[in-house]
């Protein structure tokens, strides 16, 4: 696998990203520009990636193509088909984006995100996605979400076989998918499942931790890796199984410090158990 996570440069060019992405012993890392991008300025990132042998873990397509609201839904699906032509044209591992909400959060909760509506909208959806693009360098991903689908391994086996298109994978991120006080207790068993239910189709995972609280009635938050209860011996394990360049990415920390913080955990892990990163 290939560890990764995001740079804190302020407008790089594209040798200056690339030596930043290797000042923190990442070999992966999420591409920094949109399709909004010149192209010329694209094919450089792209170049001096490659030349690097860094690889471009995701393009993200971070919208709400399921929204209620038609044209905030129109608007987001053809930001992800616009992602997904840039990740294409690159050969970036993954677009990734979350299925979306019915709700005004566009990544929240709400009670319709579990309908059976909503999963064939969602299908429609991917498929509308995918069909105006076919990739075949890269592919479209959702990510798991605790509190909208795909939330569990085997709803997204659904919906990979309901959406029936090669060009859609797996983003795995396990603790988006703890949500009980018994699934965090026996997270190496649940890691194990998703592994072993989604592993052929897995083409990224984000690295995070997770904690439980003590005041009723749940409180679960993310954490640096390390701090928390996250089994990252089953984790790193499952994924040094699936093919060399999968990623894991960090995500959602404040500070290059706390980045450093939690890929030196990770290095830490890896090593203990004999896992290359």
């Amino acid at each position: 696998m290939r560890l990764g996570g995001p740079v804190f440069v302020q407008h790089p060019d594209p040798e200056g990203w690339v030596r930043a992405v290797q000042a923190e012993g990442y070999r992966a890392t999420v591409f920094p520009l949109n399709h909004e991008a010149p192209p010329d300025v694209v094919r450089a990132y792209r170049d001096a990636a490659n030349a690097a042998d860094i690889l471009i873990a995701e393009v993200g397509a971070w919208s709400n193509p399921i929204s209620p609201d038609d044209e905030v839904r129109k608007q987001a699906i053809a930001y992800c088909q616009a992602q997904l032509a840039l990740a294409e044209e690159i050969g970036a591992r993954v677009c990734v984006n979350i299925a979306g909400s019915r709700g005004e959060q566009w990544d929240g909760p709400h009670p319709d995100n579990f309908s059976d509506d909503t999963f064939a909208l969602i299908v429609d959806t991917v498929r509308e996605i995918i069909d105006a693009v076919r990739p075949v360098r890269t592919c479209f991903a959702l990510e798991t979400m605790p509190w909208a689908l795909p939330d569990s391994p085997d709803t997204y086996l659904d919906i990979l076989r309901a959406v029936d298109r090669p060009a859609l994978a797996v983003h795995l991120d396990p603790v988006n998918m703890i949500t009980s006080p018994r699934r965090y207790y026996r997270n190496g068993e649940f890691i194990r499942e998703c592994f072993r239910k989604l592993g052929p189709f897995i083409r990224s995972c984000h690295g995070k931790d997770i904690t439980l609280g003590g005041k009723l009635t749940v409180h679960l938050s993310e954490t640096i890796p390390g701090t928390g209860h996250l089994d990252y011996e089953v984790f790193l394990t499952e994924l040094d199984r699936l093919h060399p360049d999968t990623p894991l990415l960090l995500e959602h920390l404040s500070s290059p410090e706390e980045y450093r913080q939690a890929a030196a955990y990770v290095r830490q892990v890896a090593a203990r158990i004999g896992v290359s990163l």
